[in-house]
């Protein structure tokens, strides 16, 4: 059997952008007999439960991206009475402190904070010591993202970047992943603290968006939006935030590193849903 490095080595070869490209198109083909046969494929490789979506019938969807996107129902996912909730339905792929300035990208992996964040030093500093949770969105999640507590939008950043896939096997081998992936990072004030939401891109991800701008474009430089100076958006917790078109990653961070504690039994591992307690305040 090959070992992890082996499987991973593909990966570097891959044309990543051009199969973003091509995934991007398909999922957006409107023409019934096409989108339809992606859809109810996809909903049968990874037994999609379609009881729980806004609209159960897969045909009325208008392009796979659409049904990609999907809509739960109302009461599909009742919000815990807790401080900090799940943002999505994924796994916990890590969670914890942060060290010294450094994530934990799997076991014997690191990343850092100034990289991964990629803006002024004076804010990545803030969450040197704070908290930290990856969660990873596989293909049959529901992949729409929304807001852990309730916060005021203050800036965001488009960072481009690879396009390596982030399931768990290429977490354990490519160095420094998500700080080298194409990502969004939104900055927020909370009751706990500066958050950051980071949403990580990866191979096939046709766009990333979030629920005020629309699907971001993809660009070669960095892009910076500031919410700040009258026009802060507030938002309540569990209002959505955010989608991916195919799957990937969120990570939260919490710069406050005392202030809050994470649910007991939480681990590397385990599966969540979006409105599931994630974390509780010291003090409120």
């Amino acid at each position: 059997m090959l070992n992890d490095s082996c499987k991973t080595f593909g990966h570097y070869l891959l044309p990543k952008h051009a199969l973003t490209r091509f995934a991007g198109f398909m999922a957006n083909i409107k023409i019934p007999a096409i989108k339809n046969y992606l859809i109810r494929d996809f909903i049968g490789k990874y037994e999609v439960n379609m009881a729980e979506a806004r609209e159960e019938d897969p045909t009325r969807y208008a392009c796979f991206n659409d049904f990609f996107i999907r809509h739960l129902k109302a009461d599909a996912r009742p919000l815990a009475d807790c401080d900090i909730v799940s943002p999505v339905d994924g796994t916990v792929s890590e969670i914890g402190r942060i060290e010294q300035g450094q994530l934990i990208q799997a076991k014997g992996k690191t990343y850092s904070v100034e990289e991964f964040l990629a803006c002024d030093k004076s804010l990545s500093d803030q969450f040197l010591h704070g908290h930290f949770a990856t969660l990873y969105l596989s293909p049959k999640d529901y992949h729409r993202i929304h807001m852990p507590i309730g916060a005021t939008l203050r800036n965001m950043i488009y960072v481009p970047g690879q396009l390596f896939s982030v399931q768990p096997l290429t977490a354990r081998n490519i160095p420094r992943l998500f700080a080298r992936n194409e990502r969004l990072v939104v900055f927020f004030d909370t009751p706990a603290g500066l958050m950051a939401m980071v949403l990580v891109g990866a191979t096939v991800v046709g766009a990333i968006g979030t629920s005020w701008h629309g699907d971001l474009q993809r660009s070669k430089k960095p892009t910076h939006i500031d919410y700040q100076n009258g026009k802060a958006k507030n938002l309540e917790q569990g209002e959505e935030m955010g989608y991916f078109k195919l799957g990937s990653t969120v990570v939260l961070l919490f710069a406050d590193g005392d202030n809050m504690a994470w649910e007991e039994g939480l681990k590397a591992g385990m599966g969540v849903q979006y409105g599931q307690a994630l974390a509780r305040l010291k003090n409120k």
